[in-house]
C-alpha cells in the first residue's frame, strides 16, 4: 500500500513536470512569461475530469520551495543597487505592507459581510506579499529601466518577512482575542530582523569557509542547495525571519561567490541553479491555477455571482491601495534619500512610479499564507472566515498576476518606458578596462622573456587587439587591426570548432574513442563556443 501511494505520487509529480515543460514552451512561443501561461493553464485544467487533484500544502511552499527561491533572489540581487535604493525598497516593503494591511483591515467589514478589522487585518497580512517573478520577467523583456527592476527586485525579498510577521499579529488576535501592543509589536520586530541578519551573515560565513577548502563542482553545488534550507530552518528555530536570514545569507554569499569558486564549479552551479528554480517556479505556477476546486468545495454559503463581485471588488481595492500608496510613498523616500542620505537622486516620473504600482502581483506566498490559516480558534471554534479568505486571496493572484500581468508590456510601451536595460555601458567599460589590463601586462611579461616566444606574444596580442578594436569600433589609441577582422576571426573560430566536434562525433562512431573522452572534449568546446559567443 506504501509503494502504490510512492507510486501514485511519482506519477502526478511526473504529470506535473510534463505540464510544465509544455506549457513554458508555449509561453516562450508567445512571448508570454511563463508564470502567467502556466496559473491559465492549472485553472482550465482543473475543470479537467481526470486530472489529479493536487492539494496545495502550505508547509511544502514555506519549508520546500521558498528558501532556495529567496536564496537565488538574493545571489542575482546586485548589492551596489539594493544599497542604493535601500530607503525606496523598505518603504515598498514595510510600509507599503503596513499600508495594505490596514487599509484592508478598515474596509473588510464595510464590503463583505462577517468580516470585523481583525479578520481584514488578517486578510490584508495575507495579500500584502507580491510575487515579483512575472513582473520582473515582463519588465526586462520590454526593456524596463533597470532602476525600476532592482527596485521591484529588492521589494520582493523583503516584503515577504514583513507580510509573514503582520499575518503572526493577526492570527494571534483572531484565535487568542488578544491584541498585540505597539511596544510588543516593535520588540518583536527588532528581534526578528536584527537575529535574521545576524545568523544570516553568521552562516554565510562559515559556509565560505567550507567552499574555501573545497573544489568539486558536486560537492559544493550540494552544499549551495542545502545552505538555504539550513539558514532558514536555523532561524525558524530561533523563531525568528527564515526569510531576512536566508536573504542576508544570499547576499552576503553572492558578493564573496567569486573569490571562493572556481571556473568549472560556477559554470555547474549555474546550471543547476537555473534548473531548480525554473522546476519549482513551474510546479507552483501550475498547482496555484490547480487549486481551484477545492477552493469553491470550501465556500458554499455565497452565489457564484456573490463570490464574483467580492473577488472583482477586493482585487480593485488591493490595487488601488498600492497605487495610493506609491506616489506619496516614493515623494518621502526621495527625500529620505536626498536630505538624510545625500544622494543625488530626482524624483522619478510619475510613468515610472504608476509602473511601479502596476506591479503589484501576488502569488503562490500569498496562497500559502491562506490556506496555513488555523482551521479552529483557541476556544474550539471555527475560524471565521477562512474559505472566504482563501477564495478572496485566490481571485487577487488571478486578477493581479493575470490582467496586470498580460497589460504591463503594452503599458511599459504607451508610456514610453520600453528601452535598453541592463548597464550596458558598465559592461563596456570593464571589458575594455580588462583588455587593456591585459596587454599591459602582455607587454610586460614580454620585455622580460625577449624574443624567445615572440610567435606567441604576437598571437595573443593579436587575438587581444582585436577584441579591443570591436568594442571602440574604431582603429585608433594605438590599436592598429581593422575590426572587420574581428568578425572574421570569429565567424572562422565558429566553423573551426563545428569541425573539431564533428571529427569527435566521428571519432566516437567509428569506436576508436570511447563516450567518457567524447565528453570531456565536448566540454572543452562547448566552453570555448560559450566564450565566443559572448565576444561576438
Amino acid at each position: 500500500m506504501q509503494a502504490s501511494g510512492i507510486h501514485a505520487l511519482e506519477l502526478v509529480l511526473l504529470l506535473l513536470l510534463v505540464f510544465v515543460v509544455l506549457f513554458a514552451a508555449l509561453a516562450r512561443k508567445l512571448q508570454t512569461p511563463y508564470p502567467i501561461v502556466l496559473v491559465i493553464a492549472g485553472l482550465f485544467l482543473s475543470f479537467i475530469p481526470g486530472i489529479p487533484k493536487i492539494t496545495l500544502n502550505p508547509d511544502v511552499i514555506f519549508l520546500v520551495v521558498l528558501p532556495p527561491l529567496l536564496y537565488n533572489g538574493a545571489w542575482l540581487t546586485p548589492w551596489r543597487e539594493f544599497k542604493f535604493n535601500f530607503v525606496s525598497i523598505c518603504l515598498l516593503a514595510s510600509g507599503l505592507v503596513g499600508f495594505t494591511v490596514a487599509g484592508v483591515a478598515g474596509t473588510a467589514k464595510w464590503v463583505f459581510e462577517g468580516f470585523d478589522w481583525r479578520l481584514g487585518f488578517v486578510l490584508g497580512a495575507v495579500v500584502a506579499t507580491t510575487d515579483v517573478i512575472a513582473a520582473t520577467s515582463i519588465a526586462k523583456r520590454v526593456g524596463l529601466p533597470q532602476g525600476i527592476v532592482d527596485i521591484l527586485e529588492g521589494e520582493s525579498l523583503l516584503n515577504d518577512a514583513t507580510g509573514l510577521l503582520a499575518l503572526e499579529f493577526g492570527v494571534a488576535m483572531v484565535v487568542t482575542g488578544e491584541t498585540p501592543t505597539l511596544g510588543s509589536g516593535l520588540m518583536r520586530l527588532g528581534y526578528l530582523i536584527v537575529a535574521a541578519i545576524a545568523l544570516g551573515l553568521l552562516l554565510g560565513v562559515i559556509v565560505e569557509s567550507i567552499h574555501r577548502h573545497i573544489d568539486d563542482g558536486p560537492i559544493e553545488i550540494t552544499i549551495s542547495v542545502l545552505v538555504p534550507y539550513s539558514v532558514y530552518l536555523a532561524a525558524e528555530a530561533m523563531h525568528s525571519s527564515g526569510v531576512l536570514a536566508v536573504v542576508a545569507c544570499g547576499l552576503y554569499m553572492s558578493r564573496h561567490s567569486s573569490h571562493f569558486f572556481s571556473a568549472s564549479v560556477r559554470i555547474q552551479a549555474w546550471a543547476v541553479w537555473d534548473s531548480l528554480t525554473f522546476v519549482l517556479n513551474g510546479l507552483v505556477f501550475m498547482l496555484i491555477g490547480l487549486q481551484l476546486p477545492f477552493v469553491l468545495a470550501g465556500i458554499r454559503e455565497y452565489s457564484f455571482r456573490e463570490l464574483l463581485q467580492y473577488g472583482a471588488m477586493f482585487s480593485v481595492i488591493l490595487i488601488l491601495l498600492r497605487m495610493i500608496w506609491m506616489f506619496p510613498g516614493a515623494y518621502l523616500a526621495n527625500l529620505i534619500r536626498r536630505r538624510v542620505l545625500h544622494q543625488r537622486v530626482g524624483l522619478p516620473p510619475a510613468r515610472q512610479i504608476f509602473v511601479v504600482g502596476w506591479t503589484g502581483m501576488r502569488g503562490v506566498l500569498a496562497l500559502a499564507a491562506a490556506l496555513s490559516l488555523s482551521e479552529t480558534l483557541a476556544d474550539g471554534t471555527a475560524f471565521p472566515q477562512r474559505n472566504l479568505i482563501i477564495f478572496l486571496t485566490f481571485c487577487v493572484i488571478l486578477v493581479t498576476l493575470v490582467l496586470q500581468g498580460l497589460t504591463l508590456p503594452p503599458l511599459i510601451r504607451a508610456l514610453g518606458l520600453a528601452g535598453a536595460t541592463g548597464h550596458k555601458e558598465e559592461e563596456e567599460e570593464a571589458r575594455r578596462a580588462m583588455i587593456e589590463a591585459a596587454l599591459a601586462y602582455l607587454k610586460q611579461a614580454r620585455l622580460k622573456d625577449g624574443d624567445k616566444f615572440a610567435a606567441i606574444y604576437n598571437e595573443i596580442e593579436q587575438r587581444y587587439k582585436h577584441r579591443l578594436t570591436n568594442l571602440i569600433g574604431q582603429d585608433d589609441q594605438g590599436v592598429a587591426v581593422d575590426s572587420h577582422a574581428y568578425v572574421r576571426y570569429l565567424e572562422l573560430s565558429q566553423s573551426l570548432l563545428g569541425m573539431e566536434r564533428q571529427t569527435a562525433l566521428k571519432l566516437r562512431g567509428a569506436g576508436r574513442i570511447n563516450d567518457e573522452v567524447l565528453r570531456k572534449v565536448e566540454h572543452e568546446l562547448d566552453l570555448t563556443e560559450t566564450r565566443l559567443s559572448l565576444m561576438s
